[in-house]
């Protein structure tokens, strides 16, 4: 049985990465390249130097691809290697084969081209990084930057570093107009990842209560609305006084019934709505962490 649902999980993995790939490989070769823009990574790095070395930039890819590879495998260890290894080796060869295809799918208008780049890369990397892998490029990089030079600095911040040299490089070689449109895909592709990642839009959110009528509040969500609860003691940082918090996740649709539930009897009740971005576990509209892994 066991067996089984690693096969399961390990076609589920080829499927999403396949499509990942593919996605983001027709977004390079067919908007980015045909239409001179340029987007941060090593896809980014790649085109630069590829100009100003006159080499074709899906070899270049390949190289730095390889180049980065070792230097995780060296630097951090065969585990942090092994989340790239196949990514890192496989990518360039799709990319290298959908050069080949010369298909252009958007010409001469760099503004759709940007926001297509966006949304279509960005479906690519979602697709990827929803399986838990990692590109191998410019994320890697950081990484390595952060446990060997920089431990100081995240490795968030150092990546929007990185992107944002490459972007300023991109308005020397380029000129102005492409970095800013550069700017533009990023920010339609960091979207897109994560819409895919999860989901359009919270459809679920956090209601936090403080009310001298717990006992009502906490009956009325478990058995009239039927959603499980948390409690826990705060203390008030004016009063001193001990209190009790009830938690819960729902739609949008039934706190809007919980607040006017609470609104009669207790009109006095502190209530804290948070949007949630996502959440796996059992209960009603929530996503089951099992098939979250097998999809």
């Amino acid at each position: 049985m066991k067996r089984v649902k690693d096969l399961q999980q390990l076609a589920f993995d080829f499927l999403y990465l396949g499509l990942g790939c593919a996605l983001l490989a027709f977004a390079i070769t067919s908007i980015l390249q045909p239409n001179g823009l340029i987007t941060g990574g090593i896809t980014g790095i790649s085109i630069i130097t590829g100009k100003l070395a006159g080499v074709k930039y899906t070899y270049l890819y390949y190289v730095l691809s390889l180049v980065v590879l070792i230097s995780a495998w060296g630097l951090m260890g065969k585990r942090e290697a092994g989340k790239i290894i196949l990514l890192s080796t496989c990518f360039p060869m799709m990319l290298i084969l959908f050069d080949t295809m010369k298909f252009d799918f958007i010409e001469n208008d760099m503004f759709l081209a940007s926001i297509y780049y966006g949304i279509i890369s960005g479906a690519g990397c979602g697709l990827i990084l929803k399986r838990g892998y990692s590109m191998g490029g410019t994320d890697t990089i950081a990484k390595i930057l952060h446990h060997r030079l920089f431990p100081f600095i995240s490795i968030s911040q150092l990546l929007l570093g990185i992107d944002v040299v490459i972007i300023i490089v991109s308005a020397f070689v380029y000129d102005r107009r492409v970095a800013l449109y550069a700017i533009l895909t990023q920010l339609v592709m960091m979207k897109a990842i994560d819409l895919v990642l999860f989901g359009f839009g919270s459809k679920n959110v956090k209601i936090e209560i403080i009310s001298n009528c717990n006992d009502a509040v906490a009956d009325y969500i478990m058995n009239t609305i039927g959603r499980g609860i948390s409690t826990y003691e705060i203390t008030g940082g004016y009063t001193n006084n001990t209190r009790q918090k009830i938690i819960s996740i729902c739609s949008p649709r039934e706190v809007m019934l919980i607040k006017m539930h609470i609104a009669k009897i207790d009109p006095d009740a502190f209530v804290n709505v948070l949007p949630v971005i996502s959440v796996w576990g059992k209960g009603i509209g929530f996503e089951s962490l099992l098939e979250e892994t097998n999809r």
